[in-house]
């Protein structure tokens, strides 16, 4: 998709204050000096679908959308499994995710991919401008202490994390099973941002381009279903049909059986019909975005025709700048030689026309 809305001048990148993240990345290639065996990798894949639970039924599912309740015990347990994840404090993943459901794909959208691939997949977490938590908007949970504790010091939970995996299993399932997850993890998220907007099929006009795509929904635990999630958020499951693989609403389920979540939403059966794309009814989501892709377009053009009949104005009057100095001094230079001449021709004249002596009569 190409990139429409434009980063705003206080939207700059802080590369220094996330050096950890870039470092991050980076841990993992330290195996290669401890070794990688079957219990790392599968150490890494449990980290990976742990926490990617606890982030699509706890922060996104519950803390963004409230879609089931659970006590206050339990409520906590998933926003200390979802900080482990690496992903922030609890209570500022959950305000910017409304953030983007109150502006979707619009100028206003903190992370949406008309505002560029890279930017809505992982810019947006570097810039200083969206370091701080917007409790203006996750103000119903702001108001437990120990959620503003732990989105307060949101790195203790995963440094924890990883120094009990270093002294139970060593380096190798440092590296391994947690940082790699961790990255992966991150990834795997972020892509939702970037990648669910763009490619996929759309089931339900919406005001946005969301789409469902079931390789993301795989690796993300039901995520991808995001059309039918932008067309109604309040249901704790994505996939809304028995085809479309939800595995974090299965767990939710199987938690509900006894009593650790209760109140699981689900679309009723006319939400479920209405507002198909398949049924003719206009799908203004995309009409807004293709109409804003030609307006950029349009925009474009003229801001580069404008330059460039600029330049080429500045391009003529210099050359008739130049072209009126070149001819004033032709014309000094022409003057000076004929008077030049002049005087020479006189001195001739005087010379060979001597005037002569007066006489007394």
């Amino acid at each position: 998709m190409a990139k429409i809305y434009q980063r705003a001048a206080d939207e700059r990148l802080n590369i220094k204050r996330t050096i950890p993240f870039w470092l991050m990345h980076l841990v993992p290639l330290a195996a290669i000096f401890t070794g990688v065996g079957w219990f790392e990798i599968g150490l890494c894949a449990g980290l990976y679908a742990g926490r990617m639970f606890f982030v699509t039924a706890g922060f996104h599912r519950y803390f963004a959308h409230r879609t089931y309740k659970m006590n206050r015990v339990m409520q906590f347990l998933m926003a200390l499994g979802g900080t482990t994840a690496v992903q922030k404090g609890v209570l500022w993943w959950a305000g910017y995710h409304r953030n983007h459901h109150l502006y979707s794909d619009t100028e206003k959208d903190t992370h949406s991919p008309l505002r560029g691939f890279w930017w809505s997949h992982m810019g947006w977490i570097l810039c200083d401008k969206y370091f701080k938590t917007p409790t203006h908007l996750i103000e119903d949970f702001s108001k437990y202490p120990e959620l503003r504790w732990l989105n307060k010091n949101y790195l203790l939970p995963p440094i924890a994390l990883g120094a009990a995996i270093f002294f139970l299993w060593g380096p190798s399932a440092l590296f391994i099973g947690f940082f790699l997850s961790t990255v992966l993890l991150s990834h795997g998220t972020f892509m939702i941002n970037s990648m669910a907007h763009v490619i996929g099929k759309r089931r339900y006009v919406t005001n946005d381009t969301s789409r469902n795509n079931f390789l993301l929904a795989l690796i993300t635990g039901g995520e991808g279903w995001h059309n039918n999630h932008h067309h109604y958020r309040s249901s704790a499951n994505q996939g809304f049909f028995w085809w479309e693989l939800d595995s974090t609403y299965y767990v939710l389920k199987i938690m509900s059986w006894f009593g650790l979540v209760k109140d699981l939403r689900k679309p009723p059966k006319a939400v479920l019909a209405s507002n198909r794309v398949k049924d003719g009814h206009f799908d203004i989501g995309l009409f807004q975005s293709r109409f804003a892709r030609a307006t950029h377009v349009v925009q474009n053009a003229k801001r580069y025709t404008e330059k460039y009949v600029e330049a080429k104005k500045r391009e003529m009057e210099d050359l008739l700048e130049a072209t009126k100095g070149s001819a004033d001094e032709l014309l000094a230079s022409t003057k000076e030689k004929a008077e030049e001449l002049a005087r020479l021709s006189r001195r001739v004249y005087k010379s060979t026309n001597p005037v002569p002596p007066s006489s007394n009569a």
